[in-house]
């Protein structure tokens, strides 16, 4: 085994349940709240919008959630999905470090959204809905749903923000290959996109802006709901099978990780390789580092607020307490689309502000730098968001380089860069920007945080 780069595991070996990090934490999240009354949110509260199961799922504290077999079943067409050990770019880098990836670009829609498509669409197809509404920042999550949609004959209605409608075509086209509509956020088709046009005829759009208008239109039926792609628990809970899947590979190979990085936008392919390592040093386990890679044009981690807002620019959700930029902040349009969004995951966020998370930045000249490095030694082309942990990793093995220390180092590589080849033309032809300061409209949109 000491030369194997590429670590299988048989379809039978695919996880019977996912891993709950609440049942893990060493102290309670603060509960969600409702806009109107401050109160906590009771299962009730969110019925118009999720189906029972998902809800339960939400507020469980059980640690581990069986996966149901036609989830299972699902996840054989691509899972286990392969972890490697990066060998030609430590070659490449001179690192006395141990460098694997979990690779998630082997699903059909490129990217870790499926794991948590699948079972969504699934719980909802089970009580009787017909219509799923949702948002997309890159297109993978809105890729993923339109497959899941196929996958359980249901209806898919996605709102994709619109500088990444206008920068990806080919997303738009493979949701509709899969019978989905896809709009461009903010849209005439809500009130709450119109709300945005009327004072910003031109808005790029944002994750936020797309979540109102899904969930304004899920609202309105009974035969509707509506799907997240990242943030909530359930989502997180869901990636979890990636984890899940990493930690029996690495057995094979008697390694175990010193350091787990993934990137964050709404954290769900960081949760998804992390949580499952964050539970065992959480119960008294490895003393593993965990690292949270965010863009510096949207550095909800190292630059938000931990407070209760909205998730969505529109104020039709809950309050969650989470590391925040303000419900009203517009992310600018770089490439890594999957990444501009205000919040960051509950759980992400109360980890990190107990310590156990260690959270940085990075612009996004030096994060396809880093993808090209890696694509260059691994063959395979990172998505832009995926560049950001590859820009940490590279950087924690210089460090082990310099320090002449072996740890081994884990990252997910949450999907391939197939779809973002506009991104690096751009990159190659010299006509991507460093991103400037943001600080200014980050702080107007704080003083719009609720009063809580």
């Amino acid at each position: 085994m000491d030369e194997t780069v590429k670590i299988t595991l048989p379809e039978n070996d695919i996880p019977r349940h996912w891993h709950n990090i609440n049942a893990d934490l060493p102290a309670p999240m603060a509960p969600v709240l409702r806009p109107d009354t401050y109160e906590p949110v009771e299962p009730d509260d969110l019925a118009p919008i999720f189906p029972n199961a998902v809800i339960e799922q939400e507020m469980s504290t059980e640690r581990a959630v069986e996966i149901p077999e036609p989830v299972r079943d699902v996840y054989r067409q691509w899972r286990p999905s392969p972890l490697y050990r990066a060998r030609r770019l430590e070659k490449a880098l001179g690192t006395p470090a141990r460098i694997y990836y979990k690779y998630e670009g082997v699903s059909p829609a490129g990217s870790h959204k499926p794991n948590t498509a699948i079972p969504q669409a699934f719980y909802n197809k089970a009580e009787g809905v017909k219509r799923i509404t949702t948002e997309t920042g890159a297109g993978q999550w809105g890729s993923s749903l339109a497959l899941a949609g196929a996958m359980f004959d249901l209806d898919i209605e996605v709102f994709m923000v619109k500088v990444s409608f206008n920068q990806k075509p080919y997303r738009r086209a493979f949701m509709e290959s899969f019978g989905a509509s896809c709009i461009a956020s903010p849209s005439q088709t809500t009130a709450a996109g119109r709300a945005v046009l009327a004072e910003q005829p031109d808005a790029t759009g944002s994750l936020g802006i797309a979540i109102s208008e899904a969930v304004e239109l899920a609202a309105q039926r009974d035969d509707t709901k509506y799907a997240l792609g990242s943030v909530l628990n359930h989502v997180l809970l869901h990636q979890t099978v990636s984890g899940l899947e990493t930690m029996r590979q690495l057995e094979q190979v008697d390694d175990y990780p010193d350091k787990v990085i993934g990137c964050t936008g709404g954290g769900s392919n960081f949760a998804g390789v992390a949580f499952p390592f964050l539970g065992e040093r959480l119960r008294g386990g490895p003393k593993t580092e965990f690292i949270a890679v965010e863009p510096a044009a949207c550095p909800t981690l190292t630059r938000g607020e931990f407070a209760y807002d909205w998730g969505d620019t529109g104020h039709l959700t809950p309050l969650t307490k989470m590391h925040t930029l303000g419900s009203g902040f517009m992310p600018p349009g770089f490439h890594a689309g999957g990444l501009r969004y205000h919040g960051m995951a509950p759980q992400i966020s109360h980890l990190t502000d107990l310590g156990y998370i260690a959270p940085r930045a990075y612009g996004q000249l030096d994060c396809f730098a880093a993808g090209l490095t890696f694509a260059r030694a691994e063959g395979i082309i990172p998505a832009p968001e995926a560049n950001h942990a590859v820009k940490a990793t590279i950087d924690e093995a210089i460090a082990c380089r310099e320090s002449g220390e072996s740890k081994a180092l884990l990252f997910n590589l949450c999907g391939h860069g197939h779809f973002d080849m506009r991104a690096y033309t751009d990159y190659l032809a010299g006509n991507l920007e460093a991103e400037t300061s943001q600080m200014a409209e980050q702080s107007m949109a704080l003083s719009g945080l609720p009063g809580v």
